[in-house]
């Protein structure tokens, strides 16, 4: 397959721009495009040979449920039943945006869609790009995020067209998304509604929306339970992995700062390609290996920006061993983590 690349002139007619993707689209095929969270995978949601093509261009196993993007909130009723007050609630403080409810879905969406489920995840997301899209193809778009299965998510065209080019149709290239993290995924079909991933919207803010709200329990893991079992079917897969090796290192700054030298100097000895996620405040203390500055902790935005980004540049770079602090000390702290323990496969050294 031959994939088209476009890129996408902000200053230009965004319907015109999209015209030939959304043809795609509704003729059952996939087009990439960027959302404000990651770049996604997009194809017709009603359409159960396009969700199919999705788990196929991805290597996705196909009980990984897909979200349905939609572009407004009269889509709750046709794509799911017995909506809950709550959930326009959240539509009306959250979307547009990167929250999405998973609901019980309707006969409408097919189960390739819902990885065989009677849930369907959903949201509204407020780039525009995304948002003209599902506009222009007349349908909803089901969309996970546009990487090989089990590497870190897309946050550039060019993240896109290394896992991609050659497996979809088109990608949009809409330069560099500015959040950097997957949606908030919230279960509203349980008593008590339950985080399945955490994100930019964080507990806080859904609990002044909504009232209780918690975590699944197999979120807040900072070590792999296999006694515990994620709601969310797609958690138990390996997920955002670079090629090499991660482990992070939990505990005061000066002495995590000593043990990551530690292991760095003797792996640099023994001839393995190093690279050190540091936050901006520390980076200048690892004289061993590529280190790659995340960002500065007083900034969680730009932490969670970077991630998937620093991922990735030490793969290009070949990096066999990663050894990374940890960021959970700021309010995205949970979300950060989340990805980080997955990319590293719960490999947590705690320093004391």
């Amino acid at each position: 397959m031959q994939t088209i690349i476009q890129r996408i002139d902000p200053e230009g007619n965004l319907k015109e721009q999209l015209k030939e993707a959304a043809a795609i689209i509704r003729r059952g095929g996939l087009v990439a495009f960027p959302t404000e969270t990651v770049y996604g995978l997009g194809g017709d949601a009603l359409n159960p040979n396009a969700s199919a093509a999705i788990y196929a261009a991805k290597g996705r196993p196909s009980d990984n449920p897909l979200i349905v993007h939609i572009a407004d909130t009269d889509a709750l009723e046709r794509i799911a039943s017995g909506v809950p007050e709550s959930a326009y609630r959240l539509a009306e403080r959250f979307w547009p945006g990167p929250l999405t409810i998973l609901l019980n879905k309707s006969g409408l969406i097919p189960k390739e869609t819902t990885g065989g489920l009677a849930t369907v995840g959903i949201r509204m997301p407020s780039h525009p790009v995304a948002r003209t899209l599902i506009e222009v193809s007349g349908t909803y778009i089901a969309a996970p995020s546009a990487n090989r299965s089990g590497r870190p998510s897309t946050t550039s065209a060019h993240h896109v067209i290394e896992d991609l080019n050659g497996r979809v149709d088109m990608i949009l290239d809409g330069g560099h998304v500015p959040i950097g993290l997957e949606s908030t995924i919230l279960d509203l079909t349980t008593e008590v509604p339950l985080i399945l991933r955490p994100g930019y919207i964080m507990i806080e803010e859904l609990r002044k929306t909504i009232g209780p709200v918690e975590y699944d329990r197999a979120v807040t893991l900072h070590r792999k339970d296999d006694t515990i079992v994620a709601k969310a079917p797609g958690m138990k897969y390996r997920h955002y992995a670079p090629q090499g090796s991660l482990v992070i290192y939990e505990g005061e700054a000066d002495k995590v700062v000593r043990a990551i030298n530690e292991q760095a100097r003797r792996c640099v000895e023994s001839g393995e390609k190093v690279g050190i996620l540091a936050a901006d405040e520390t980076a200048d203390s690892y004289p061993y290996g590529t280190v790659r500055q995340i960002g500065p902790r007083s900034r969680e935005e730009a932490i969670a920006a970077h991630l998937f980004d620093c991922l990735r540049e030490f793969d290009d770079l070949g990096v066999t061993r990663i050894f990374s602090e940890s960021f959970e000390d700021n309010p995205l702290g949970q979300a950060i983590m989340n990805r980080l323990l997955k990319a590293a496969g719960y490999q947590v050294v705690e320093i004391r």
